[in-house]
């Protein structure tokens, strides 16, 4: 757990750097075409990152939740979570 921990935090701060610099590049008047390249990688990284929250809660959380009885609020989490509620 401790590793999935610190592979979140770093992640964390890769993002982190990476919205200073886009802040400073919109306060530098840099070219848009390169702030967006940069908004793209925050996005990128983002995505890797909820890939990574998501890995290890589908590996540890859900089975928790199952086993102590709370199924189907374990399922309704996800599905509100990516939206295939029923509507």
């Amino acid at each position: 757990m401790q590793a999935d921990k610190s592979d979140v935090l770093r992640r964390l701060a890769t993002i982190e750097g990476h919205l200073r610099g886009i802040r400073k590049m919109v306060e530098e008047d840099a070219y848009c075409v390169d702030i967006l390249r940069q908004t793209r990688a925050v996005k990128g990284a983002l995505d890797r990152l909820d890939q990574t929250l998501l890995r290890r809660h589908l590996a540890i959380c859900v089975p928790d939740g199952i086993k102590n009885g709370r199924e189907e609020q374990v399922l309704r989490e996800l599905e509100d979570l990516f939206g295939l509620t029923a509507q």
